[in-house]
């Protein structure tokens, strides 16, 4: 049986416990084909339901609703059954798992939340503000996870004084901070009217990045491995290849 829900963790945690006994449970919040014979539900969210079975995770393994957030964030393929897996292990042993590293649903779980605990890393190097008008800083991005709110207290914590906002291009969403609060809303697209140094501030990061980069030297696979080729479109100090 294929269980649909709509991606929100109320939805995720009641269709948990509709498929918990079924052994070949399969929970997605896309698109699935289905084959022959095979049955599908689609389940609503139960507020009720779903906080039942928080308290109960939480008595298992009280840290286990972060893993379930930070997997629920995820961009892998089958991310949701990764996440039901791990917590269905969760529930029947009992007992915190994700150090059982020889079970292969632990493995999958633990190695989904490390890419996305990664790349909130490596964001923290590779979002590029621009100035607007107004004095108020604008990223686009488009990570491979759900991550843009992630993103903020590092930034808060780097630039309190300037209300930003963090744009997921490919998600159409934002998650922007007024200088005081901080909230995601959907963004398809921005409008922004740049400030006169924008030009300025790009001019220093490509010399910047002429300065530390040696021609005679340049490792291009090395550099892919530091700095992935879908993150340069939005890096000023470095132009997306064509082919």
């Amino acid at each position: 049986m294929i269980y649909f829900f709509d991606g929100s963790k109320e939805a995720f945690l009641t269709a948990f416990l509709e498929a918990y006994p079924d052994e070949e449970a399969f929970l997605t919040s896309t698109q699935k084909q289905l084959t022959i014979g095979q049955e599908s539900v689609f389940v609503q969210a139960d507020d009720r339901r779903a906080a039942k079975a928080e308290r109960r995770f939480l008595q298992l393994d009280k840290n286990c609703l972060s893993d379930l957030s930070v997997l629920l964030r995820s961009g892998q393929d089958g991310h949701e059954q990764i996440a039901f897996r791990y917590l269905r292990k969760l529930a029947r042993a009992g007992r915190p798992v994700r150090r059982m590293l020889a079970d292969e649903d632990v493995v999958a779980a633990v190695e989904c939340m490390n890419r996305v605990r990664f790349e909130i890393h490596r964001l923290h190097g590779f979002i590029r503000f621009m100035e607007s008008a107004s004095g108020a800083l604008y990223a686009p991005f488009s990570p491979d996870n759900d991550v843009c709110d992630l993103l903020v207290p590092h930034f808060r914590a780097r630039l309190p004084q300037f209300p930003f906002v963090l744009h997921d291009v490919s998600r159409k969403k934002a998650a922007i901070y007024d200088g005081k609060n901080t909230f995601v809303a959907p963004l398809e697209r921005a409008e922004v009217v740049l400030s006169a140094d924008k030009q300025g501030w790009q001019a220093l990061w490509k010399r910047y990045y002429a300065s530390v980069n040696i021609p005679s030297r340049e490792r291009l696979k090395q550099m892919r491995s530091y700095m992935p080729v879908r993150y340069w479109k939005f890096l000023p100090e470095k132009i997306a290849p064509t082919d």
